[in-house]
């Protein structure tokens, strides 16, 4: 694996690749990986024949008072761990590379609706973070698929609406989530939890199980789902943000005749602050 840091040296790279009949596959991260990340690289390999990955924390997509500075940054680690799994080339930029100059007066990429609410809500300009810098790695890469986790199910919709909107011809794939054990989802922000608030975050997904099968069931009053959900969550010592069942599509409320579904969760434990879904059909 070559690790390459600057865009025209990755530019100079992926071109020769292509030129040589390659499909190129693109895992975009903010690094401190665990194996959910991993699994985008493996699931990659199917779809294509060189992977990239990037390992860059976004500045733009963190608030003011958020964990830009303590986020984990363990480049060595994580090369390691994309060797090990196949990946052909890892871009490490430093953040001038990204955002040359003052960033917040260059330009930003923002979708509009579908960030309204659930983390967009919390978390004000986060996906016009999220959504510039992913425009920013398309064209650095210019890919032919590009995979995420499905963990991040509001990203994952934010990106598939911005790549259609932009016209880039990306195949967005969204890989389902790796859960420990228990049934907690991996995310690199789980490092900020206790062993005793990784047993009790487990119950979120616990909760969206719950949800799912009494709607399966033919359960239709959302609201009261939802409350049922926040007070286990409640109990088990978890400060609810959201817990929403959602059209899977536009991620507005649903409603009763909706059969494409997904259920959208946010929680803090601790200093974590722990997001998970369930999509299905009903």
């Amino acid at each position: 694996m070559k690790i390459v840091n600057s865009i025209q040296a990755l530019r100079a790279e992926v071109h020769a690749q292509r030129m040589a009949g390659k499909r190129i596959g693109f895992v975009p991260t903010m690094g401190n990986l665990h194996a959910g990340h991993i699994t985008l690289i493996t699931e990659g390999h199917k779809h294509a024949d060189i992977m990239v990955s990037s390992v860059f924390v976004n500045p733009t997509q963190f608030g003011p008072n958020e964990d830009f500075d303590n986020y984990p940054r363990t480049l060595d680690a994580d090369a390691a761990k994309l060797e090990a799994a196949g990946c052909h080339f890892l871009f490490a930029p430093p953040v001038d590379e990204m955002y040359p100059g003052d960033q917040d007066k260059w330009a930003k990429v923002v979708v509009t609706e579908i960030t309204d609410r659930h983390c967009g809500a919390a978390r004000p300009g986060h996906f016009d973070g999220v959504s510039t810098v992913v425009t920013k790695l398309f064209n650095i890469v210019k890919p032919d698929v590009a995979l995420f986790g499905k963990k991040d199910f509001q990203q994952l919709a934010v990106i598939r609406r911005m790549t259609t909107a932009l016209c880039f011809d990306i195949n967005v794939i969204g890989v389902d989530t790796v859960r420990e054990a228990n049934g907690l989802a991996m995310s690199s922000r789980n490092g900020y939890l206790t062993e005793d608030e990784k047993a009790r975050g487990a119950t979120l997904y616990q909760c969206l199980c719950s949800a799912k099968e009494a709607i399966q069931q033919g359960e239709r009053d959302y609201s009261a789902i939802a409350h049922a959900a926040n007070e286990k969550l409640k109990a088990a010592g978890f400060e609810p943000e959201y817990f929403t069942v959602c059209r899977a599509d536009t991620l507005e409320p649903a409603v009763a005749s909706d059969t494409d579904l997904v259920i959208l969760a946010a929680a803090r434990m601790g200093k974590a602050r722990l997001i998970d879904n369930i999509d299905f059909q009903v």
